[in-house]
């Protein structure tokens, strides 16, 4: 079955569908570089990602108009980093994205309650 086993992949695609808007909404709280932003994606349960593919979605929603970024030289100990910050664009965005995936939770919800409610009125008795 797709997304499980040791070939499925699973854990990290479903990191990646939830990367920009998780990204967004950890700018959507205040101005980031890349690697706060990278280290912060734990706390969506997004780890183990090629930091390359979290800074090559940043370039991308910057050239989609989503973020805009500038070069910190003050804040910095070594050289200066990119901070990205969400633009008016990007906050859009991220409310689509959010009415997205409340949608997809719904049906989600609504499939596990069929699964309840057909392994209670079955007693868990499998069908061929």
């Amino acid at each position: 079955m797709r997304g499980f086993g040791k070939h499925g992949g699973g854990r990290q695609r479903r990191g990646r569908n939830l990367l920009r808007p998780s990204l967004l909404l950890l700018m959507h709280e205040g101005p980031a570089h890349g690697y706060d932003l990278m280290e912060r994606l734990k706390d969506f349960g997004i780890s183990g990602i090629d930091p390359s593919m979290i800074y090559r979605a940043l370039r991308d929603m910057e050239d989609d108009g989503l973020v805009t970024s500038v070069w910190d030289e003050k804040e910095t100990q070594g050289p200066p980093r990119r901070v990205y910050s969400l633009s008016g664009i990007g906050d859009e965005a991220l409310k689509t994205y959010l009415e997205d995936l409340r949608r997809i939770r719904d049906r989600i919800n609504n499939l596990i309650d069929q699964y309840d409610n057909h392994m209670r009125d079955s007693k868990g008795d499998v069908h061929k």
